[in-house]
């Protein structure tokens, strides 16, 4: 099995059942498809680097997967037509980091920090 992990970007107008929604949806199609979610993240509505499909933010959700070729290509399939979807990324990687987490709370840190 190979780790893969892989980010999409929904529009910035779906609402956090319909994230849900999506988060649910593309975690069952890993699993049906001889892969598993190890961990998922949902980084918030983000400002994008460029316009895409007339939005300036996105909320961006990424998944750690554990799996192989062919559940990735299952995955990217389904993405392509969702029209909830802005983009995704897939990146193989070697090894899963399961600790650090890049886009937590801006005031957790600061709470961190004071005491």
């Amino acid at each position: 099995m190979n780790f893969y992990e892989h980010t999409i970007i929904a529009r910035q107008d779906a609402s956090p059942s319909q994230l849900k929604q999506l988060q649910d949806k593309y975690a069952d199609l890993v699993s049906k498809n001889k892969g598993k979610v190890v961990k998922t993240e949902s980084w918030g509505l983000l400002n994008l680097a460029y316009l895409i499909k007339k939005n300036k933010k996105g909320n961006y959700i990424h998944f750690k997967i554990e799996g192989f070729g062919e559940t990735i290509s299952e995955l990217e399939k389904n993405e392509k037509i969702d029209k909830a979807l802005l983009r995704y990324l897939t990146v193989r990687v070697k090894k899963l980091d399961l600790k650090t987490n890049y886009f937590e709370k801006k005031s957790e840190e600061l709470r961190e920090k004071s005491n």
